[in-house]
């Protein structure tokens, strides 16, 4: 079996969540590639990803979830995804930043300008087409009561029933992981 994990925005594949999923699920395959910083490369890259590496299990959290949404054709967990990106002023804003976690490419920066904010914007208004009834039956939604980044329930709910809240906050930590996400993850996979 094989999970595969998309991180959230300015981190990588290789993230304290992808560490934790590791120690969890030692008998599955985690693979977690490094999501590039513009969603004109950053989509169609995951797309052929999954494509070749057909995973069991798709989980995203933040950014991640809501590229995770966009692979249609397979099951997946949506963490509190930010299907807003482009108006999330607190986040997505112009300037230099430093990753959060090491990446595969050694780039310890990266830069947002106003054209990759545009291309968010632009895959945003875009992202729910192509869902079909295989994605509307396996796509699960799960939702921090305590999140105070990105609210997107609401959107989540107007195209999947599968909705889940849980008491956390947008960021996961491995307690978080284990009592809300792990035990979803394991039904999906029939490992229960």
């Amino acid at each position: 079996m094989k999970i595969v994990y998309f991180h959230g925005f300015g981190s990588s594949g290789a993230s304290g969540t992808v560490e934790a999923l590791r120690r969890i699920f030692t008998d599955i395959e985690i693979v977690a590639p490094d999501i590039p910083v513009d969603p004109v490369e950053a989509l169609p890259y995951l797309q052929e990803f999954c494509k070749q590496e057909q995973p069991d299990l798709i989980i995203g959290t933040s950014m991640g979830a809501m590229y995770a949404q966009q692979m249609f054709g397979f099951k997946k967990i949506c963490v509190n995804p930010a299907f807003n990106m482009s108006t999330m002023s607190k986040v997505l804003k112009t300037g230099t930043f430093k990753f959060l976690n090491g990446r595969k490419d050694n780039q310890k920066e990266f830069r947002i300008t106003r054209d990759i904010i545009q291309h968010f914007n632009q895959m945003e208004r875009q992202q729910f087409k192509g869902i079909t009834d295989f994605d509307k039956a396996n796509t699960y939604g799960m939702f921090g009561i305590h999140d105070t980044t990105a609210n997107c329930y609401d959107l989540f709910k107007k195209h999947y029933a599968n909705a889940q809240r849980f008491d956390g906050e947008h960021r996961l930590n491995e307690k978080v992981l284990r009592q809300h996400i792990v035990p979803l993850a394991k039904q999906i996979l029939g490992l229960q």
